[in-house]
């Protein structure tokens, strides 16, 4: 299939054929890491703006390494240091990356559909880093991808998404890949912390954390806002882990073999206890490993997505 979209701006719009393609186009990128010279010239003289509301570690060190394999110039904002701060909106932010020629934004926003007003907005290619409560999608994608490496398919598995599901981007991009792919997801978290209409978008809902792992092939165990707990409704730490993190008694009576993931950064002691983070069934440090092909295919393609649409207009 040809790509024609020069953004991505969340999962929710993409056919299962461009999930997949974006899959297989990340798979040919990952032989590049393991090369002695860890270099493509695939954006050579291509410019890659991360532009970043919100703090984040492993999703802008892993755009950057992703960029730079790619042989793009790299230009990181962090938005505390720049004219934002000066009370300067989005889009002329991005109206002036833009005139800077350079080619793609990748923006984390604190605002759900940040990332979709901004494409509409600037010619340039926008990736979406993750907007608000709304979508994280390179994020579901590589943890697609690392199932997918795990266990040989999407299709038919039974994936449980465990924690704070209700501030979950990551709980939402994946349920929409994750369903369209043909696997069935479950969501299991407290009561308070289960958003209204997820079962629309194609889950199931579990208040039981025996229950949703019994079938699972795989746990998606998300971070524990705290930080987002305004009425102090949450359950305490304690009480969280005591009857929802992953422990290795509670795998011991899940499925032989179950894959263990989490987007990070990890609360050890909340969501998992570290025995099963560093445990034999734990994926997260691969998932961090694929993060890189994942963003390396984005980047490539919706760059070549807009010098298309550039070239026939």
């Amino acid at each position: 299939m040809n790509w024609n979209k020069k953004d991505l701006l969340g999962l929710e719009e993409l056919s299962k054929e461009e999930l997949e393609h974006i899959l297989a186009t990340a798979e040919s990128f990952k032989e590049v890491s393991t090369r002695e010279i860890k270099k493509v010239p695939a954006l050579r003289g291509k410019t890659v703006v991360n532009l970043f509301y919100e703090p984040s570690t492993r999703t802008r060190v892993s755009f950057e390494v992703a960029a730079k394999r790619l042989s793009a110039d790299v230009i990181n904002i962090a938005t505390e240091t720049s004219s934002v701060k000066k009370g300067e909106t989005l889009i002329d932010t991005g109206r002036n990356i833009q005139a800077l020629k350079a080619d793609i934004i990748v923006m984390r926003h604190n605002y759900s559909g940040a990332a979709v007003m901004l494409a509409r907005h600037v010619d340039i290619s926008v990736v979406n880093a993750g907007d608000g409560w709304h979508e994280h999608p390179t994020q579901a994608l590589l943890d697609i991808f690392t199932l997918k490496e795990k266990l040989g398919r999407i299709e038919g598995l039974q994936v449980a998404i465990v924690g704070d599901i209700a501030h979950s981007r990551v709980a939402r991009s994946n349920i929409w890949g994750l369903t369209k792919l043909g696997a069935e997801v479950t969501v299991c978290a407290p009561k308070i912390l289960i958003p209204p209409g997820i079962e629309e978008m194609g889950a199931k809902v579990s208040l039981n954390i025996n229950e949703a792992l019994k079938n699972a092939d795989a746990v998606n165990v998300l971070r524990m806002q705290f930080e987002r707990d305004e009425l102090n409704a949450f359950p305490k730490q304690l009480e969280y882990f005591k009857e929802f993190g992953i422990t290795k008694e509670r795998l011991k009576e899940a499925k032989k073999g179950i894959v263990v993931m989490h987007p990070g950064p990890i609360n050890r002691g909340v969501e998992m206890s570290s025995e099963v983070a560093d445990g034999a069934n734990s994926v997260i440090l691969e998932q961090v490993t694929n993060g890189i092909a994942v963003r390396m295919a984005v980047l490539f393609l919706v760059a070549q997505a807009r010098d298309i649409n550039a070239n026939t207009h």
